[in-house]
């Protein structure tokens, strides 16, 4: 492909991410992942509203009017129940007048119903400003991390999880989109309520008032000593159910392993076993959690009992009436549910600032350096390529390449061999500037490397991974990944040249097959192919193969190797290879052990110097080709 678009390092490591939440009947008590710096995190991310400011105020006040609105509902319905009553009894003792009011009932429910009305449409309106809001901050933040990631050195892929960044982009940016969207408006209105029910009780019986307010104390107790003993089940289920879904992928990703070695029982063994630990977890966490709902329900219908017995003696010395003890018990009713949805946000909403400042801390990355003041630009490389006195190493304390001198012809094909952890691969991701060198330089036809923009060196070079890259589309298109705007015909060539079209052909599809997301549906050998034919059609200056044709068998690979040749005439080709065989025809063998070139020459060359490589290359063929090596 070309390198310009930069393939992935396969970097696997085991995830089990806790996942905050709610669970059972009554509130959350699974633990909630809590950012490092609240204040901070909260304050970068109202950053993001600014723009959005205007539509902001319209919601913050439409949901303050709804809420006012719907808090007014059961004191007019109380009142109209009152009228309804007293209308009822001075009928029935036979008071002159007559009766029930029944035109002034009508107006206060409609009076009711408009008000319930507007409450509703200004929610509507709340939900959709603010939906719309969410979702351009989140797409913004979105784009902003999506173009950080892009500009990202290599060194960041190889020292971050792939799980965790994807957990990142998607899990954290759903979390943060959720609560955004749902739960501000939600904790506005729940203040809101809870100050004005607190207000419309007062002005009822600031007596039934206070009995209300005993009750709270006994349910913040109660809650607490639950919530105390059903979190360490919560987070030993947390635990249990994250090695579960590890050992569970672990077994159906290599389920041909776990059969040829006929560990069956033994992974039904440990699944059961995981499985047991996580029943036990839950149970008890949901049981010890559930007891929540019933306990509540009794410290409510205990208050409940407390307000209408000591509103009845009210009603009777007339120092309320019976519609305002309606009244009253709906606004006890609605008291608590405000306190648990803003003990319930707190949570959800400390869970959603950790995933802001994992987003954040993704922003705040280093970069790579930034881009040249004055690049070169329209340049035609030839293909001569300079190392002069390079030092590179990952790690501080570890040096790899140390000294590096190194100097490439135009039109050379340049095979490097060597031990793993030799170098080979550094060498050619330090040419393409995926890592930056810690002193010397690196020079293309005499031109530094780092005079060039990454994007326009990267287009100079076409690469070919072991480890092969497709994506999920036809195989025209997967070919075509390599140059912008390329014809059928080129791409057939291209085909054609890696020895991949006549397999193609045979498919069911032909070039319009389609490839799923693994690429599963092809052979290793046939994927390989593909990924050289994207190559062959990006039509480089300089070549980079690194074990290109290891997953290919030897017809195939002698076949490749022709076409190669042919492909590689007049330009410059880095070859990484372990078997020895395939780079016998190379203008240059570099042979690296320890970060330095250690030998350099043709095969035969090597071969009669009788040092490292010709060490190298008897151990794969045999000592009896040394008396006779075949070249």
């Amino acid at each position: 492909m070309n390198a310009g678009r930069k393939e992935g390092i396969a970097q696997h490591s085991p995830l089990a991410r806790g996942i905050g939440g709610f669970g059972g009947p009554g509130g959350a008590f699974i633990p909630t992942q809590k950012a490092k710096d609240v204040k901070k995190s909260l304050t970068r991310l109202l950053g993001y509203f600014r723009p959005h400011a205007f539509r902001l105020g319209i919601v913050f006040g439409a949901a303050i009017i709804g809420t006012l609105f719907s808090i007014l509902g059961p004191k007019i319905l109380g009142n109209a129940t009152t009228d309804l009553f007293v209308g009822a009894m001075s009928k029935l003792r036979g008071e002159p007048g007559e009766g029930v009011d029944f035109t002034k009932i009508l107006h206060l429910l409609l009076e009711l119903g408009i008000l319930y009305f507007f409450s509703s449409l200004f929610s509507y309106v709340q939900q959709y400003l603010m939906a719309g809001v969410t979702q351009k901050t989140i797409y913004e933040l979105r784009r902003q991390v999506d173009e950080k990631l892009s500009r990202f050195p290599l060194r960041f892929y190889d020292t971050h999880s792939h799980g965790d960044i994807l957990s990142r982009f998607i899990n954290d940016f759903d979390n943060i989109s959720n609560t955004l969207q749902q739960s501000l408006t939600q904790l506005i209105t729940s203040a809101i309520t809870f100050v004005g029910v607190i207000v419309m009780m007062l002005t009822i019986s600031p007596l039934m008032t206070l009995v209300v307010f005993l009750t709270l104390p006994l349910s913040f107790f109660a809650t607490k000593a639950i919530a105390s003993r059903s979190q360490r089940h919560f987070s030993d289920q947390q635990k249990s159910l994250g090695q579960l879904n590890g050992h569970v992928e672990e077994m159906y990703t290599g389920h041909l392993i776990v059969k040829a070695f006929l560990h069956e029982k033994q992974a039904i063994d440990t699944f059961n076993e995981m499985n047991g630990r996580l029943y036990e977890a839950s149970w008890r966490a949901q049981f010890i959690s559930g007891i929540v709902m019933p306990l509540m329900s009794f410290i409510g219908n205990l208050s409940y009992v407390l307000v209408s017995v000591i509103g009845a003696v009210l009603v009777t010395q007339n120092a309320i009436t019976i519609g305002d003890i309606q009244a009253f018990i709906q606004y006890a009713r609605q008291f608590s549910q405000p306190i648990t949805q803003m003990s319930s946000l707190t949570n959800l909403i400390q869970s959603t600032l950790a995933s802001a400042e994992r987003i954040f801390d993704l922003l705040d990355e280093e970069e790579e350096i930034a881009t040249v003041i004055a690049p070169v630009k329209n340049f035609a490389p030839r293909g001569r390529v300079q190392f002069e006195h390079v030092q590179f190493r990952y790690r501080k304390e570890e040096p790899l390449i140390t000294d590096l001198n190194l100097d490439v012809k135009a039109g050379q094909t340049v095979a490097i061999v060597g031990p793993t952890g030799a170098g080979k691969t550094t060498l050619v991701n330090l040419l393409m500037r995926f890592y930056e060198l810690d002193s010397g330089r690196i020079l293309l036809d005499g031109v530094d490397i780092t005079s060039f923009e990454r994007h326009d060196l990267r287009q100079m070079f076409g690469m070919v991974l072991q480890d092969t890259w497709l994506f999920h589309g036809t195989i025209r298109q997967n070919i075509a990944y390599g140059r912008e705007n390329a014809t059928e015909q080129e791409i057939i060539q291209a085909a054609q040249a890696a020895n991949a079209d006549h397999f193609i052909r045979t498919l069911p599809d032909g070039y319009d097959t389609l490839l799923n997301e693994e690429a599963s549906n092809l052979s290793q050998g046939q994927k390989q192919l593909l990924t050289i034919a994207r190559a062959i059609l990006a039509d480089p200056a300089i070549l980079i193969l690194d074990e290109a044709t290891s997953n290919v068998d030897t017809r195939t690979e002698a076949h490749i190797q022709r076409a190669m040749q042919h492909l590689m005439s007049g330009k410059t080709s880095f070859v990484i290879a372990h078997r020895l065989s395939t780079i016998k025809e190379a203008d240059l063998i570099l042979v690296m052990q320890n970060g330095s070139v250690v030998e350099q020459g043709t095969h035969q060359e090597l071969i009669k110097k009788d040092g490292f490589y010709a060490e190298l290359y008897y151990s794969q063929f045999g000592s009896w080709e040394k008396q006779e090596p075949a070249i």
